[in-house]
């Protein structure tokens, strides 16, 4: 039996997708040696699995100016290979493929780049594909173009080479976001299965104190990576500033390390907020005030306050699929990445139906948080879209037991 897992996952939200399938992962095997390589970035969200012991970080990691978004642009492309990206992927190379002469097998959480590098690794490998839905294709709103066309004739967002990768001996588990993807991969030849989606584990809100129950609340994701999050809560709370609420209106914006209080700080009083003292019950690390509008800053405060919000101001990857896999509809407003850019939001909003809406300037924004805020009915119908796509909590352990079955060759 395999006492040793390698975990390769390339990205913030493959990292947390990981995290929660390996705390389960740990439970059942508390035995079970896991490394895991971050890909990109440090992989910060395994530190609390590691200080615990479960887990160790292992190999080269760099954080790169595009945050893992190179394929998205020439200039973010042309950063990271200045950075040393190309070095860094030879040196992680070398690790899986001296990891794989030992037999002990390989967990890809991610896309390509994870998947390839568990398949060179020449051990028995699994797969949990996340960032590719047929969704995107195969339902509005809007169009996906060209790309749509093309993966209608392929039946499939996944290419051939990465089915092919999928389809191979070694590969002993395939687990996709949705079972529409997973049925599309299957006609390829792919085991391909859907035991559910890990992004919508350990999402239990805190009750919500009475101190806040009389406002109106906004969830307000900037997300992860600096220094674009900055830029992007910039340009969300400067659509807000010119509107009037007629309402006491809350935002609520978690964090995690960055942005840092010393970091928020000049954001905000250049938009013209004052701090003021935190209201009990909330777990806030600071509370600021313009007018009408109170903001709470609260880092790892995501889990306890995305169940408080009416509606999510968005310009996230990971955070806002989870907004709206808890039925809070949400508006984004793209600005110029390098990971929230348009394509990526409207590909985004076709993801989740339409349970996010994608703002072509601060002037809509504004027009539709006000009509979402007077309109119940429809912020329920579209939550209702968004919990559907996104389906119900408990994949986690679900794929924690076919892994200990089928890569490990334990009982689950």
């Amino acid at each position: 039996m395999a006492g040793r897992l390698l975990v390769l996952s390339n990205g913030h939200g493959e990292d947390l997708i990981a995290l929660r399938v390996l705390q389960c992962l740990h439970q059942r095997h508390p035995e079970l040696e896991i490394a895991v390589l971050p890909l990109v970035g440090e992989g910060s969200a395994y530190a609390p699995l590691e200080q615990a012991g479960a887990l160790r970080r292992i190999g080269p990691r760099r954080s790169l100016p595009s945050g893992g978004f190179s394929n998205q642009s020439l200039r973010g492309l042309l950063a990271d290979l200045w950075a040393g990206v190309l070095g860094l992927s030879w040196r992680q190379w070398r690790l899986v493929r001296r990891w794989g002469r030992s037999g002990d097998p390989v967990l890809a959480v991610g896309d390509l780049l994870p998947l390839l590098l568990a398949w060179a690794s020449g051990a028995p490998y699994g797969f949990i594909g996340t960032p590719k839905s047929d969704y995107t294709w195969a339902s509005g709103p809007g169009s996906p173009g060209v790309a749509a066309l093309y993966h209608r004739c392929k039946g499939s967002e996944w290419d051939p080479w990465e089915w092919g990768l999928m389809a191979r001996r070694r590969c002993r588990l395939v687990a996709l976001r949705d079972r529409f993807t997973a049925r599309g991969l299957r006609r390829h030849g792919v085991a391909a299965l859907a035991p559910g989606n890990p992004m919508m584990d350990g999402l239990q809100a805190d009750p919500l104190p009475a101190a806040l129950e009389h406002q109106r609340r906004l969830l307000l994701l900037g997300g992860s990576r600096m220094p674009e999050a900055l830029g992007n809560l910039r340009r969300l709370l400067g659509a807000l500033e010119d509107w009037d609420p007629q309402a006491p209106l809350l935002l609520l914006a978690p964090c995690g390390s960055r942005p840092a209080p010393a970091e928020w700080e000049p954001l905000l009083r250049g938009l013209g907020f004052a701090p003021e003292r935190i209201p009990d019950g909330t777990g806030a690390a600071a509370a600021w005030r313009r007018g009408p509008v109170q903001l709470l800053v609260g880092s790892g405060r995501f889990a306890a306050w995305a169940g408080w919000a009416e509606l999510g101001l968005a310009a996230a990857g990971t955070a806002t699929e989870q907004v709206a896999g808890l039925g809070i509809p949400a508006l984004s407003l793209p600005g110029p990445g390098p990971q929230f850019k348009r394509g990526f939001a409207e590909r985004q909003s076709r993801l989740l139906g339409g349970a996010v809406a994608v703002c072509r300037s601060p002037e809509q924004l504004r027009d539709r948080v006000g009509l979402l805020l007077r309109d119940g009915a429809l912020r329920g119908q579209l939550g209702a879209i968004g919990r559907r796509r996104m389906g119900p909590a408990g994949g986690s352990d679900a794929l924690a037991r076919l892994l200990a079955e089928r890569l490990l060759g334990r009982a689950g």
